[in-house]
């Protein structure tokens, strides 16, 4: 099966059609706080908008927390981050929206290939590394740093997901 495949998986009876006017296109993914779906900005290009689970979303504190996290992560930039689009804490439901990064996390591609070689792991670190300067330069602590928190894109790997930071 091919990464495409495995990445894009239909919407489902109980997704929303769209979120914050993102019409959502296929699902990414389900973690802990939520789900993420595929979307795109009006001039077309790709976003990952992660929706809240109903009962997260239920809890005033969790919402402050999520709304801390929209506003730091507002703040960091950095060539190996994906890039906070836009986001509310307020929304029904809560949402963050990022640039989509087409690639596999770390996690995946060591689990479908095994062992990164060397010269691969001197350039994930070298690009993870300058992805936690960026985190930090913005006053951030990443709190989640994990191989399925990297992918690993055509032209360097994205740290990603920072968590209640």
């Amino acid at each position: 099966m091919s990464h495409t495949t495995e990445v894009f998986r239909p919407l489902q009876a109980d997704d929303p059609a769209a979120v914050a006017g993102f019409r959502l296109a296929a699902r990414l993914g389900a973690g802990g706080m939520g789900v993420v779906y595929l979307s795109h900005t009006q001039g077309g290009r790709p976003v990952a908008i992660k929706v809240v689970r109903p009962e997260l979303a239920d809890d005033p504190d969790f919402r402050r927390r999520f709304g801390r996290e929209i506003k730091a992560a507002r703040r960091v930039r950095g060539a190996y981050t994906a890039e906070l689009i836009d986001g509310d804490a307020d929304g029904e439901p809560p949402w963050l929206a990022t640039l989509y990064v087409p690639g596999p996390s770390l996690a995946e591609a060591v689990a479908r290939r095994g062992p990164l070689p060397v010269p691969a792991v001197l350039w994930l670190m070298a690009g993870v590394a300058e992805a936690l300067q960026a985190i930090h330069e913005a006053g951030v602590v990443h709190r989640d740093l994990k191989p399925s928190n990297v992918l690993l894109a055509a032209d360097g790997p994205r740290v990603i997901d920072f968590g209640i930071a």
